[in-house]
């Protein structure tokens, strides 16, 4: 009896677990289900959903001249629905797959119909949604890529089918002209780290736009799909950037300055084209030479490279000698044999003096360091504050406020810097001792130049949202007057008088005035100092020097082949100056300001060619053209006007070219029908076909030049 309890007693306690183990798991499950089940679900969609991020375009990057500097074009990831068409009609899908294997194989020519075939009905098989097909499909592909079958909606009877086709866009970032002024331009790096450069990286926040959202759904094998074909949020475009600079003088300023860092075996350099009045920087240029001994744009030099700018910096010091009445042009001071003594060093000339006693005006003429730091160390030497005083004053210790990032700050010692020796000032004097980057230093020169007024380099003009203006720059006035207008107005004297008498007479021009200062200074190579005898030679100036225009910038670090300032940084000034010059007909003034007399002389002659585009030739010149249906050449018109006759082209009608050069010939046989063969060079002299026969089109016509 006592073992039949015992075991009903055991039965009894092992149903009660039971019992209780079932009301645990049960209890657990509803737990799960009611109270944590929202966090369980939540965590399954997130492995599961996602949102992807649709880049918008970015804004456009526009040169002063309308030409497109940046800009972002669509490219696609093309993808595959196999089940677009429902499975249970799939003779609709049979039906045209195999037009859309030979139309891909076709349009892209990387793998036979065969194998897109194959592909694409393995896709089916398998029941993929997202199969790949290509990535990297520009715009205009795609346009076409969505006539192919199944690539769009389509009907078959009275039943409307979708497209299987899947595309994901995505923006890349091309410059059309390549090089010109890319480290300028710049761009916006954020993988790792955010590197931002130029005005890409300045003006993120306005090219960047608004990003869009789609739903993704991650499907077997880990591929995620749109959940809906349809963007959820769409993106907005960026607004666009237009720039200050001008692509045919920023394409004019690196062919100069590349060319010269070749002819001069440099390691860099960069040159600087501002508009005096506003501030507004044309063309900026920087080349590295790189391994391979290639000059590219790696690194802005003009606006990041601090360093001693050596003898372009003299203009400060005699600026602030004239302004403190210290000196006139016309004083005197004697250099003695092209040396002077201070304490601890002895300050040379580079060359030997022609003439122990200099005024003013031609010391700072012939670039002596002996005449500008005599008159320094004379003047302030008992008060060194008082000139560099004078120097902040002009606005040369402080950053300029660049719109683009990476301006290196400048650095003007004074009395109070703890670097500050006995050979400070005299040091400073010429252009050592200090730090001011190449267009930091150009800003100075841009200021004597605009009689006085400091403005702030500009490089972005407007920006612009869907055609509409959504913020204009305009010039930024740092100083309004540097010195007093007769102690600009002497600096000015003295610069043009460089390139009329000094160091920079080689390099001015016939055609137009210049003003500017030649710069040579030793480089500072770090634990080596000044030893290693490596050379920054600079040219900073204005033109045209009456009433200027434009000022500029070059500098061109450690040359082999020479190094003075006017020898190797002149040459890309007078080339890139001579340029802007004949380009710029503003700068000529008015036609009516420029007329020769002629009376006696002979008019020029007019070949034959085109009436409307010979009119707008004459009427630009302010010529009255005569005998418009005859031609007169080669006779006295000083008073009857330039002859002229009009080319009549018929297609089959052999022209007379007679007296044509050859681009105009060419271009009226060919477009009368014939093909040209030509002897000799200058004007047609003979045609091999008569003028006005009517001949087979295509029909050979030897033209003789004479």
């Amino acid at each position: 009896m006592n073992i039949r309890k015992s075991i009903l007693i055991r039965v009894y306690l092992a149903f009660g677990l039971m019992v209780f183990g079932a009301l645990l798991v049960f209890g657990k499950l509803l737990h799960l289900q009611y109270v944590d089940g929202g966090e369980w679900r939540a965590m399954v969609d997130s492995l599961t959903i996602r949102e992807r991020v649709i880049e918008a375009a970015r804004g456009n990057i526009y040169s002063n001249d309308g030409s497109l500097l940046a800009t972002s074009v669509p490219e696609y990831e093309l993808r595959f629905d196999a089940m677009a068409i429902p499975e249970e009609e799939s003779d609709v899908f049979n039906m045209k797959v195999d037009s859309l294997a030979e139309r891909l194989s076709a349009h892209f020519k990387d793998k036979s119909s065969r194998q897109y075939l194959n592909a694409l009905k393995e896709a089916r098989a398998k029941k993929q949604r997202y199969m790949l097909i290509k990535r990297n499909v520009s715009h205009q592909d795609l346009k076409v890529i969505k006539t192919f079958p199944l690539f769009h909606t389509f009907k078959e009877g009275k039943k409307r089918y979708s497209t299987s086709l899947v595309t994901v866009r995505e923006n890349k970032r091309i410059l059309p002209f390549t090089n010109l002024a890319a480290r300028t331009i710049g761009y916006k790096n954020t993988k790792g780290d955010t590197v931002l450069v130029g005005l890409e990286g300045a003006y993120g926040s306005y090219i960047d736009g608004k990003s869009g959202s789609q739903l993704m759904q991650r499907i077997a094998g880990g591929v995620w799909v749109p959940v809906n074909r349809e963007v959820e949020v769409a993106p907005v475009d960026g607004s666009d950037i237009i720039s200050t600079l001008d692509v045919n003088m920023q394409d004019m300023a690196q062919r100069a300055l590349e060319k010269q860092l070749i002819a001069s075996d440099a390691d860099n350099g960069c040159v600087i084209l501002m508009e005096v009045a506003t501030g507004e920087v044309r063309a900026i240029a920087n080349f590295t030479r790189d391994s391979e001994g290639v000059f590219r744009e790696k690194f802005n030099y003009a606006i990041a490279q601090g360093a001693d700018p050596g003898s372009t910096f003299k203009l400060a010091s005699y600026l602030a000698l004239l302004d403190d009445g210290k000196v006139d042009t016309s004083s005197t001071v004697d250099i003695g044999n092209g040396t002077y003594k201070v304490p601890s060093h002895t300050i040379k000339d580079s060359h030997a003096p022609k003439k122990s006693v200099l005024t003013v005006k031609e010391g700072f003429e012939e670039s002596s360091n002996v005449a500008i730091a005599k008159l320094i160390n004379t003047h302030y030497g008992s008060n060194p504050a008082k000139y560099t005083a004078k120097l902040h004053q002009f606005g040369l210790g402080k950053p300029l406020g660049l719109q683009i990032p990476g301006e290196a700050t400048p650095w003007v010692k004074t009395p109070d810097s703890k670097t500050w020796s006995k050979l400070s000032l005299v040091q400073m004097a010429y252009g050592y001792e200090l730090r001011l980057t190449p267009l930091q230093t150009l800003t100075l020169y841009n200021a004597v130049a605009n009689d006085g007024k400091m403005v702030a380099p500009l490089f972005v003009k407007e920006i612009r949202h869907l055609g509409n203006t959504v913020q204009r720059f305009e010039a930024k006035v740092i100083n309004g007057q540097i010195a007093s207008k007769e102690a600009i107005s002497k600096a000015q004297k003295m610069l043009e008088g460089v390139m009329l008498e000094g160091t920079g007479k080689r390099l001015r021009s016939p055609l137009y005035s210049s003003a500017g200062k030649t710069g040579t200074a030793q480089m500072n190579d770090g634990a080596r100092g000044y030893g290693a005898r490596r050379y920054q030679s600079s040219f900073a100036g204005y033109f045209p020097a009456e009433n200027p225009k434009y000022s500029m910038i070059v500098v061109i670090r450690n040359p082999r082949k020479g190094y003075y300032g006017g020898a190797i940084a002149g040459p890309v000034f007078k080339e890139l100056a001579d340029m802007v010059y004949a380009n710029d007909l503003s700068l000529h003034g008015t036609l009516a300001n420029r007329k020769v007399n002629v009376a006696g002389a002979k008019a020029p002659s007019t070949l034959q060619g085109s009436k409307e585009a010979s009119l707008k030739v004459y009427q630009a010149l302010d010529l009255n053209p005569t005998n418009l249906n005859a031609l007169i050449q080669h006779k006295d018109t000083a008073a009857k006007g330039v002859p002229f006759v009009e080319v009549q082209i018929k297609e089959g009608v052999v022209p007379n070219v007679a007296g044509m050069g050859l681009t105009d010939a060419i271009y009226a046989m060919e477009n009368a029908g014939f093909k040209t063969k030509v002897a000799g060079k200058g004007r047609v002299v003979s045609q091999s076909l008569a003028a006005g026969a009517k001949m087979k089109m295509g029909s050979s016509v030897e033209l003789l030049l004479n």
